[in-house]
């Protein structure tokens, strides 16, 4: 829908999904909660490898960079963040190995669980890898995936996990339980008016007010390279930092995934045009898809001579692959 086609101030959308429960594992917590831990949805082994992989193709902008040695981070020699910490330009969201993980069938499994079915479409999103003391700390930026307008369940995004996330260390950060309450937020706290589509909305500190009086406080989420994290797009939550103490690199893949049927046929459209240019999305796996500008610029406005029009690495385009990227149907 485009905004300027909504006249209605309060015009909402409800979905009709509702999360399974009652099975007595994983998705009762998800359900209540608002995230989950899937312990070791990936062999630990295979997640190592994940995370070399990711390491190869950040060398590939600095071979002297060495991960186990926080004397070689250096900003300068590292790709361009689209936002902190996180990549999505150079082709990294095609190169082989992160479509690789995409695929892993324990990924694959809980996503299929959540929604009831194996036609899935995945969303061509980022990867991240935060090196400890490199950049002072960011402050926390709460905020949640999903228009306001929009009620009850619509996405559930992913983090596949590749490395230890201690307490000290950088972890994806969730107000536990806020999902069940943030339409209440909106409704009472909120004008209409100022609802937007955009599905991204963020918290200033007043707003916070409201849920920390209802007891809800921030909780870092603790994982182990191959855990699968979940969380419901209305779940407040913001990328944690690492502390002074922590000694590891944080590296993740985003990787939300829902059912082919929610997407529209101008969606699975779009969808294929971003998937051949090797373009990223955002975390909605069927909306809010466009090609963006796959140039990357400096600070400064000048262009980064280190761009490229596609992975070093292209992965092996399988049926499996092509229907979850929305080029085959199902």
């Amino acid at each position: 829908m485009a905004n300027e086609t909504i006249s209605p101030a309060a015009v909402k959308v409800q979905s009709p999904f509702k999360l399974p429960t009652g099975y007595g594992d994983w998705r009762d917590d998800l359900e209540v909660k608002g995230y989950v831990v899937v312990k070791g949805a990936i062999e630990t082994e295979k997640a190592r490898y994940y995370q070399q992989k990711a390491f190869e193709w950040l060398n590939s902008f600095d071979p002297n960079l060495d991960p186990d040695d926080p004397s070689t981070y250096k900003v300068e020699h590292l790709p361009i963040q689209t936002v902190r910490n996180t990549y999505e330009h150079y082709g990294v969201v095609h190169e082989r190995f992160m479509w690789e993980a995409r695929q892993e069938p324990g990924v694959l499994d809980a996503f299929e669980k959540v929604w009831g079915t194996s036609e899935l479409l995945v969303s061509f999103d980022s990867l991240n890898v935060t090196l400890p003391n490199l950049k002072p700390a960011r402050a926390p930026w709460p905020h949640i995936d999903q228009a306001p307008r929009k009620r009850g369940l619509h996405c559930i995004q992913g983090i596949i996990n590749l490395s230890h996330a201690g307490p000290e260390d950088g972890s994806l950060v969730v107000i536990p339980g806020s999902h069940a309450l943030v339409e209440q937020f909106f409704d009472e706290k909120t004008n209409p008016s100022e609802w937007e589509w955009r599905d991204n909305r963020y918290f200033d500190k007043k707003d916070m007010e409201f849920f920390e009086s209802r007891g809800l406080k921030p909780l870092k989420v603790l994982a182990e390279p191959g855990d699968l994290i979940l969380w419901d797009s209305r779940t407040i939550h913001w990328g944690g930092e690492p502390t002074e103490k922590s000694t590891v690199p944080r590296t993740v893949i985003y990787a939300a995934y829902a059912p082919a049927k929610l997407a529209s046929k101008e969606a699975i459209e779009e969808k294929r045009r971003v998937f051949k240019a090797n373009g990223a999305t955002t975390h909605w796996p069927h909306d809010n898809i466009r090609l963006r500008d796959l140039q990357v610029y400096f600070p400064d406005g000048t262009l980064d001579p280190r761009n490229r029009e596609g992975p070093l690495e292209k992965a092996e385009y399988s049926d499996r692959l092509l229907k979850l990227a929305g080029v085959m149907a199902y």
